[in-house]
């Protein structure tokens, strides 16, 4: 039997991922969809076959359908709690959107509620599904380059420079998304550092900045409304076992689409994780000290095995079959936490302890 799931919000990361890889995976049958905008509803409710009657433009009713078993949360951040904490008490599995919510007191209600519902559960850290990030986890587990020392990690957009014109989308509002290119890109940054080398951060410290202060409103009036969230935030980070890692963060680097590169150096060799260099390819260089002594870096075929979609993966969670790989209600909350003490340092201009 396939498991019915339910869509909540048709934006960009729904129709450009999300739908497409639960089309494709054979586990899943998307049988709801639910958007406040009603020309986007009838669209995306034709390409996927959609009953007229389970598109729906309250998320109440998508969650009160008794057949739905699954709900996968793709929302502007300021929904995420209200409608993950519906669904979570509704019994319901949950695929949701990063980061989980607007702060860590609502991260950590949620996490108490889901945790309590005993309701599967996904956070969707998509770049744990990069084969590359999946393959460098594995080589750093098995000691291959030993203790890491350092880890420097870029997460490069350009899509919010002044010239791009983008007007005053919710992204740029820190009541509807809770932070700037910190909480859209960085938490993935802390993510995959965790992810990849398996240890916790225990202090930060942060500088963040809002460079285009204000951008055209989306009344079409043409007036102006004040951005109130940082266009880039750069932190650094003092991890378990000594190890200390920066970030670098922009949604303004001028010629960049979605540029990730991440170098771990270890006691014995180094990696380096590299996404969007060719355009949507990611790759893996990996250096050790070979025969002869010499130390080159040196890209690296990625086995099969390490190639997994996210949406595959939230099926074999439900169907209590997973590797253990994805991010849970847990590491949202760990994520949020580090977020909120990075913007903590960022006003008080100090080191903050996690």
């Amino acid at each position: 039997m396939k498991i019915k799931i339910g869509c909540v919000g048709l934006g960009t990361i729904a129709c450009c991922v999300h739908l497409p890889q639960i089309k494709e995976c054979g586990d899943f049958e998307l049988t709801a969809i639910c958007d406040i905008d009603k020309e986007r509803l009838a669209s995306v409710g034709d390409e996927y076959g959609i009953d007229p009657s389970r598109r729906y433009t309250d998320y109440h009713e998508l969650i009160a359908c008794k057949d739905i078993e699954a709900v996968d949360i793709c929302t502007p951040n300021d929904c995420h709690f209200e409608i993950a904490m519906e669904a979570a008490q509704a019994g319901k599995a949950i695929s949701l959107e990063k980061p989980v919510t607007l702060n860590a007191e609502e991260a950590k209600l949620l996490a108490d509620t889901v945790i309590k519902a005993g309701v599967a559960n996904m956070i969707c850290f998509s770049y744990r599904y990069k084969a590359a990030a999946r393959y460098a986890r594995a080589l750093v587990r098995k000691g291959e380059i030993g203790n890491i020392h350092h880890v420097d990690f870029q997460y490069f957009q350009g899509w919010g420079l002044e010239q791009e014109r983008v007007p005053l989308v919710w992204r740029f509002q820190k009541s509807r998304s809770g932070s700037g290119a910190l909480g859209d890109l960085g938490s993935h940054g802390l993510d995959l550092v965790r992810f990849v080398t398996g240890k916790e951060y225990k202090s930060v410290v942060s500088l963040g900045k809002t460079i285009v202060k204000e951008r055209e409103l989306m009344d079409g009036s043409g007036n102006m409304g004040s951005v109130d969230v940082d266009d880039y935030c750069n932190y650094m980070a003092e991890m378990e076992e000594d190890i200390a890692a920066n970030f670098l963060i922009t949604r303004l680097a001028y010629g960049r689409g979605n540029y990730q590169r991440m170098e771990l150096y270890g006691s014995k060799g180094a990696i380096v994780y590299k996404l969007d260099e060719v355009p949507g390819v990611d790759e893996l260089e990996i250096c050790i000290r070979d025969e002869s002594g010499e130390k080159i870096y040196k890209s690296v075929s990625i086995p099969e095995e390490y190639k997994k979609t996210q949406m595959q993966d939230f099926a074999d969670i439900v169907n209590k079959k997973s590797d253990g790989l994805a991010a849970g209600i847990a590491d949202g909350l760990i994520n949020q936490t580090v977020i909120d003490k990075i913007i903590q340092s960022q006003e008080k201009k100090v080191w903050i302890e996690l």
